[in-house]
């Protein structure tokens, strides 16, 4: 059967504990021994019995430098901790600060609410009235300004559409007047074709109308009696001689 758990406390017997302690001890020292060995581990054991004598093991050179080692990573762990424990206090600090600012503003707009008011002595409430007229004057003059700047954005629109309205109109004008001249010219045409099927003469006819004249104006012309005529037939026959031709 195998070895039942043995209990951990502190043995009575004299003897027996002086026995157990060396067995002990010497166990230990083997194992720091073996650990660094096998891991290259600086490893420094210092043992007291009760009855005061020194048992040590170092596996470095020198204990006191091992020592040395052991305080000051001792010593930055503890300066360390303590810079840690100092920044979470400060930080606790910060978080009570931020706390109360916070309710304090909360408690100002329920203030503005007109919410708690009856915490509020009459100096913090004329405090109070003089910010909220600020603040009323404050929003009439931004929404002022608001609308005066619809107001110059919605002239300027309106400028831009009547000039955009006047080109449209001058457009449109020019091109109503090219489709006129056109029809004018066909309907020039189509009038003086009108005046011909109607029987009226046009007007460029009455430079080609025949002109009175008098038969005693024309050049070479002798008027002659009918009996002159008749009586000198003869003399224009056998002649050929026309008179009035002199």
């Amino acid at each position: 059967m195998g070895r039942g758990r043995v209990e951990l406390k502190r043995i009575e017997n004299k003897i027996n504990r002086q026995v157990t302690f060396t067995k002990r001890r010497n166990g230990l020292l083997k194992k720091a021994y073996e650990l660094s060995l096998l891991c290259d581990a600086e490893v420094a054991l210092i043992i007291f019995s009760n009855r005061g004598r020194l048992f040590e093991f170092c596996s470095s050179s020198s204990m006191l430098k091992t020592l040395e080692r052991y305080q000051k990573c001792s010593y930055n762990a503890s300066e360390a901790k303590a810079s840690k424990d100092t920044q979470d206090q400060n930080d606790y600090q910060e978080y009570l600060k931020l706390r109360a600012r916070v309710e304090l503003l909360q408690r100002s707009q329920r203030n503005l609410l007109g919410e708690d008011l009856g915490e509020l002595n009459t100096k913090e409430l004329e405090q109070l009235e003089n910010q909220l007229e600020i603040s009323l004057k404050h929003v009439r003059s931004t929404k002022t300004q608001l609308m005066l700047d619809q107001l110059f954005d919605l002239e300027r629109k309106e400028k831009m559409l009547q000039n955009t309205n006047r080109a449209l109109r001058m457009k449109m004008e020019e091109i109503s007047l090219e489709n006129s001249l056109p029809q004018a010219w066909q309907n020039g045409g189509t009038g003086t074709s009108n005046a011909h099927c109607d029987g009226r003469q046009p007007h460029s006819e009455s430079f080609f109308q025949p002109l009175g004249c008098d038969p005693s104006l024309q050049i070479g012309y002798n008027h002659v009696p009918m009996d002159q005529m008749n009586s000198g037939s003869v003399s224009h026959n056998v002649n050929r001689y026309a008179p009035g031709w002199m």
